[in-house]
This record gives C-alpha cells, structure tokens and sequence, in this order.
C-alpha cells in the first residue's frame, strides 16, 4: 500500500509530501510528477517517483495499486479541460481498486466559473463508486502574498471584492488536512470545507500591509469590469483575467468565508494568520 500524491511538485504537492515524511516511511509515498528531475531530492530521500501526465492516459496505466490512497490535486491549467484531465486519474484509481481518493476542490458556495472544473470533478468522482474525500480548498494566502511586487510598486491594493471577506489559510495548512485524512482512519465518504481560522476583508489586509512596511498601502476597490481589464493590462489572457476577476464578485458575495473550523481540526492546530503570510512574503 502506498499514499500517491499527485502534482507533488507543485506548490501544494510539495508541502503534503515533505509533511508526509514526518509521517510514515518514504517508502510509502509515491511521488507523481511530470518532470523527475523536479522531485530529484525525494528520490533521494526515498519517496518512490512515477512519471505521468494527466493528459496522457497511458501514463497511469499500472500507476495505482489495491489499496493505496490517492491525494488528487487538481490541475493548475484554468481554461483547459481539467475535468477530462481529472477523470483520467479517477478511472485509474477505479480500475485499481484503490482505498481513498481524496481530491483538492473548491469551497462548496463558491458560484465563479473557477468552481465549474471543481464541481464536474466532483460528480464524476461521486460517480465513480470510489470511496473519496472532498478537500474543499478555500483561498490560499499566498495567493495575494506571492505577489506583492505591483501593491509595493504602487502602494496600493487593487481588487473588485468590495467590503467582503476571504477565509484563507497557508498552503501548508491545506496539506496538513490533507495529510491527515490520507493517514488517518474514518475519512471515506467525507467533505471537508476548508478555511482560515480568521476571515479578512482588502481593507484590513491594506492596513496589515501598511503596518508591516511602514508605508501607506492604499485599498483600491475597482469594478469586476475594471479589474478584468487591469489583469488583461498585466498580461493574462482575457478569459483568465475575467476568471479571477469573478473570484472577487464571489469574495463580495460572502462565497469565501469558511467557518466550519473543519481546517484546524483536521491540521490538528490553529491556521496560520495573514499577518504572518505577509511577513514571511516580505522577508523572501
């Protein structure tokens, strides 16, 4: 048996696997990743690697085993079909016969069009037969503080959520759920809506900012339409930018705000605050 961990080196792959070798023996996780080279130091370490694509079917033939549990984390491509993407894992798990399949999904009042991927995964996963668990990510900080470049350029915090406010917590929060429900017991057949401890609105995140730099950090509330444009402006490709910008639509509407306190139970601890995502992204 063994706990496969896809995209493990993403982002959040990254933080579940290194906490899962806190856990059990790196002979029993499986590192699922595109590029090897990538994930050169957990082989080191002793985690078995397994080269695979989600877009290339054939590449998870024989990738599972009876048994194992399986963390799917969703696929980053926003815009492509990550629901056709997804299934190609979940048919390989069916057909395997795997304990768990544990899938990285969105809050479950999320409305934006970044939800629709989450929710067609979740019905096919539902329809599978598989035993699951919905890991209901909320926002991640690092979503805001790995980009504080342009809000220091200029002093300000541009969004289109209005007053609303957004229940995130650390990637390193997320995996530690996860970790826990890949090694504990009783988590079949269970959705965890996961959140932050403390939800925050732009405002206090502006003067949390301003604190912390010392400089005055502006809030600068725009329309959906105007930051659609403003994301355009900065690069992204149109559809994307109105995703992301539909995510603020949904902060205004209160869809982030997670208060199930499923995060911390889970991760055995409180979630990590704003105020110290800020300062770790500022210290980097």
């Amino acid at each position: 048996m063994s706990i496969v961990v896809t995209g493990a080196t993403g982002h959040l792959g990254r933080h579940v696997v290194e906490q899962l070798l806190e856990k059990v023996p790196a002979d029993q996780v499986t590192a699922v990743v595109r590029t090897p080279e990538k994930a050169a130091d957990l082989a080191e370490r002793g985690v078995r690697l397994a080269v695979a694509d989600y877009s290339a079917p054939e590449t998870f033939d024989g990738l599972f085993a009876a048994g194992d549990k399986v963390l799917l984390i969703s696929g980053s491509e926003v815009g492509n079909d990550r629901v056709g993407q997804h299934k190609v894992v979940i048919d390989a798990a069916k057909s395997a016969g795997v304990a768990l399949l544990a899938y990285t999904s969105a809050p479950g009042s999320l409305t934006a069009a970044l939800a629709d991927d989450h929710r067609g995964t979740e019905k096919a996963l539902l329809e599978s037969g598989l035993p699951y668990a919905l890991l209901r990510n909320g926002w991640y900080h690092e979503n805001y503080t790995e980009n504080l470049a342009p809000v220091l350029e200029y002093s300000a915090v541009t969004h289109a959520a209005g007053a609303g406010r957004v229940s995130s917590a650390s990637r390193a929060d997320y995996a530690a759920a996860a970790v826990a429900v890949l090694t504990g017991e009783g988590h079949e057949n269970q959705t965890y809506e996961l959140g932050g401890d403390t939800a925050w609105s732009f405002a206090e995140y502006a003067a949390e900012l301003s604190r912390q730099t010392g400089k005055g950090i502006a809030e600068n509330p725009v329309t959906v339409e105007v930051f659609t444009g403003i994301l355009a402006g900065a690069g992204l490709p149109e559809p994307v930018a109105a995703i992301i910008a539909g995510v603020d639509a949904s902060v205004e509407k209160g869809e982030l705000v997670v208060d199930s306190g499923d995060l911390s139970r889970l991760a055995g601890r409180p979630t990590t605050p704003i105020s110290e995502a800020i300062a770790a992204a500022l210290k980097g």
